[in-house]
């Protein structure tokens, strides 16, 4: 299996779901980290900061 991009959205949603699940406290730091990794990555897309 071979990762990329498009792959890494959906398992890091899925993660912060189960975790928000266990532990609701963490809502406000697990949806700002993946708002900041999915903007990143929408930008290196565009600006190709990592090659």
């Amino acid at each position: 299996m071979v990762l990329t991009a498009n792959h890494i959205a959906p398992i890091v949603a899925l993660i912060a779901g189960i975790l928000i699940l266990i532990l609701p406290r963490l809502l406000n730091f697990i949806v700002a980290i993946y708002l900041i990794v999915v903007g990143l990555i929408g930008l290196n897309g565009i600006y190709h900061f990592v090659s």
